[in-house]
């Protein structure tokens, strides 16, 4: 059962990277603190569970997916180390390009009911292309294809990143109406929270480069 479970130095990093992500704005944080503004906490926690599902919906596929890479294809499972590697820096020079800050919708129409909510939050997730493509990429660097107990530690690097983005947003929605008065109308703020996301995801694919090119 031990060797299931990555070195508590992956554990580390990938809670760094995970934390980075949940907390760096985008389409899922606008729409839970919009919910909540709009529709009220109840509203605001429907759609976290959603996106939280549509999330774990999203690692178990790319880890599978991958499981099955690594015993079919080593070669190819190196070479999607190297393009995820490539797309975290193009996803860092993003975020600091990206000066544009997120944007709460008004509520127009009648209440949805909670089941609307949470189908909403699902959708965001399970439906958007970058986020699959992000943890395909992503889950990769932190499993090495001769380990024999790879996909058991996929899936944990899976559900760890369930279990770290769930109280986060959790609090994202408990301070939505600070987080929009204070952090998503202070450019300063969002400047650098995109800097530590591009900081921390550009270390990670120069150090998977690195590591690649002396093999």
């Amino acid at each position: 059962m031990i060797e299931m479970i990555p070195s508590l130095s992956v554990v580390l990093a990938f809670a760094l990277a995970a934390i980075v992500l949940a907390i760096t704005p985008g389409p899922d944080m606008a729409l839970f603190i919009s919910r909540t503004i709009n529709f009220g906490t109840s509203h605001g926690f429907a759609t976290v569970l959603g996106a939280i599902t549509g999330i774990a919906v999203h690692t178990m596929l790319a880890a599978f997916g991958i499981s099955v890479l690594i015993l079919t294809a080593p070669a190819a499972f190196m070479a999607l180390k190297v393009v995820g590697a490539l797309y975290l820096i193009w996803l860092a020079i993003s975020a600091i390009r990206s000066g544009a800050g997120l944007t709460v919708k008004k509520a127009t129409g009648r209440v949805p009911s909670l089941k609307a909510s949470y189908l909403t939050g699902l959708g965001i997730n399970l439906t958007n292309p970058k986020v699959a493509l992000f943890f395909v990429t992503f889950l990769p660097q932190f499993v090495s294809a001769d380990d024999p107990a790879a996909s058991a530690k996929l899936v944990f690097l899976g559900l760890e990143f369930v279990v770290l983005s769930l109280p986060i947003v959790v609090a994202i929605v408990l301070g939505a109406r600070w987080l929009t008065e204070t952090v998503m109308k202070s450019q300063r703020i969002q400047k650098a929270l995109n800097w530590s996301f591009a900081a921390v995801f550009a270390g990670f694919a120069a150090t998977i480069l690195f590591a690649e090119a002396r093999k």
